[in-house]
């Protein structure tokens, strides 16, 4: 009873002719939905996760958004263009959030001010839709939390993905609605905040994602991730917060449909 809440199945690392099988595994592990997460990079591939989606709609669902690496595109030729799809994909009812959206101060790939701008204008839009919102920080904790605020992204709420703060900032992300997914990083042997993190989430506000193909958990650490690598984390999390397993799996699992707007029995 799993719920990968972020993998992105529309990688290149994950070749055509290989994706019956990774999903076959997934559903060996007790994976029963998948959210595969659009990120419109290029106006050509913006609908790849949503034809995925579409090919598997009995248990994977999507979302569509700009990445903080890629918010200067919208400077570029194609970028409106690719916002206006963007808007479309996200009324589709198998879109279940936008984004994934936020900041990137580590890698700065594209300039801050523009990261910034293109966040404001996909809260903007999942308000509008009345969507939640998956959120990507990265060294931008203050700025993330700032713009959520601003912005009233409490109207949507949603997740911080891929949660690689402390327990601080995940207190002041779930007072503005947001929960926190734990993905591989959270088996790491130097993730002592985010572990306590996940000690300390309530259960209700708790996920488990892979963020597939990157960051595949302890045991599987420099594996290309997929899917069924979230049960490692799942059941990582559990021993940490001192749970049964199957317990905490079950509680992922409803606290996504919910967050999701999905029937738990679909």
């Amino acid at each position: 009873m799993l719920f990968d809440t972020h993998c992105h199945l529309d990688h290149r690392k994950f070749k055509d002719d290989d994706l019956d099988e990774l999903l076959g595994r997934a559903k060996e592990a007790g994976v029963k939905r998948i959210a595969t997460i659009g990120c419109a990079r290029y106006l050509d591939s913006v609908d790849s996760a949503l034809k995925i989606a579409e090919a598997n709609a009995d248990w994977i669902c999507t979302t569509i958004g700009f990445h903080p690496h890629d918010a200067e595109t919208l400077t570029e030729e194609d970028g409106e263009a690719i916002y206006a799809r963007i808007e479309e994909i996200a009324e589709h009812p198998l879109c279940v959030a936008i984004g994934e959206m936020g900041l990137d101060f580590y890698y700065d790939n594209s300039p801050r001010e523009q990261q910034k701008e293109v966040f404001r204008r996909q809260i903007a839009l999942a308000r509008d839709v009345k969507k939640p919102i998956i959120v990507h920080t990265r060294d931008a904790a203050a700025d993330t939390l700032e713009i959520l605020r601003e912005e009233n992204a409490r109207d949507v709420g949603g997740i911080i993905h891929c949660f690689s703060e402390d327990p601080e900032f995940a207190k002041a992300a779930l007072d503005l609605g947001f929960v926190a997914s734990f993905s591989g990083i959270v088996t790491f042997k130097k993730s002592e905040s985010i572990q306590e993190a996940a000690r300390k989430q309530p259960a209700d506000s708790i996920l488990v994602e892979t963020d597939a193909p990157y960051l595949a958990p302890m045991p599987l650490r420099g594996k290309r991730n997929e899917p069924a690598f979230v049960a490692h984390t799942a059941d990582f999390v559990a021993k940490l917060r001192g749970e049964d397993p199957e317990e905490l799996r079950a509680q992922t699992y409803a606290n996504a449909c919910r967050i999701f707007g999905i029937e738990e029995s679909a």
